[in-house]
């Protein structure tokens, strides 16, 4: 799950919505009790162990200094996922969103960050509630396609828009876009996508479903801020995300 720092006053409300969307979405809880639970998630999730935790790692990490940083001036939701890290939420002005930025970029093992934080008063609890059920429905709703995996997805949203991570194939990524622009709510969803073809999928242990070659992968229309400089200017398709607004 995403790691919010929500810096504001701390309600029971937000976490009973989570609570409720992971009921809805028919999957595992989204705090996991057990260790065989936690082996399950890990053995279907498409990243590597070592990137698994990682990524919680980072999350954990960078909310910490985020409060540290800003205390209650911001909210600010972490997602980290094959060590990309994506920020959403809201700060108080752009001096603060490039802070965000710069803080989690020195965090440990980051590859790259993708800043959605937007300049504006932090979200109300009827609003972040309405995102925590929209997640849950978008999860739901993977769930039920059968030509989808439901774990190869990351499901974030903030103030009806729905942010997509995962490393999938050119077809998933279209068809789960699909999906997903017909909840209820949906204002826009933005794709933040590890494009790999089947046959790397395979040569990992992983069937994809479906069966059918993938489409080449959707042009990119914004990028995310690299902490290093890229090796090469047109990397493989499988080097990083792919960020694709969709409205």
């Amino acid at each position: 799950m995403n790691r919010a720092v929500s810096f504001s006053r701390l309600s029971l409300l937000p976490l009973a919505a989570a609570l409720l969307a992971g009921a809805l979405a028919g999957c595992a809880p989204l705090i996991v009790g057990g260790a065989a639970a936690g082996a399950v998630m890990m053995a279907s999730d498409r990243r590597s162990s070592g990137a698994q935790v990682d990524d919680e790692a980072i999350e954990l990490r960078a909310a910490s200094r985020l409060s540290d940083a800003f205390g209650d001036r911001a909210h600010i939701a972490i997602a980290s996922y094959n060590r990309q890290v994506l920020l959403t939420g809201e700060v108080p002005n752009d001096a603060a969103k490039q802070q965000a930025e710069q803080i989690v970029s020195r965090v440990d093992n980051v590859r790259g960050i993708v800043n959605e934080l937007v300049v504006a008063l932090p979200s109300s609890l009827t609003q972040r509630s309405s995102d925590t059920l929209i997640t849950g429905e978008v999860r739901a709703s993977f769930v039920d396609a059968s030509d989808l995996q439901a774990n190869a997805f990351r499901v974030v949203t903030q103030r009806g828009v729905v942010y997509l991570m995962g490393r999938v194939t050119a077809r998933e990524a279209e068809r789960a876009t699909s999906i997903a622009r017909q909840i209820a709510g949906v204002q826009r969803v933005v794709r933040i996508f590890e494009i790999v073809t089947p046959d790397e999928l395979r040569a990992s242990g992983i069937t994809p479903p479906g069966g059918a070659a993938s489409a080449p992968a959707p042009a990119s229309t914004a990028t995310p801020a690299p902490v290093t400089p890229p090796a090469a200017a047109e990397p493989p398709a499988s080097a990083g995300p792919v960020v694709t607004p969709v409205r």
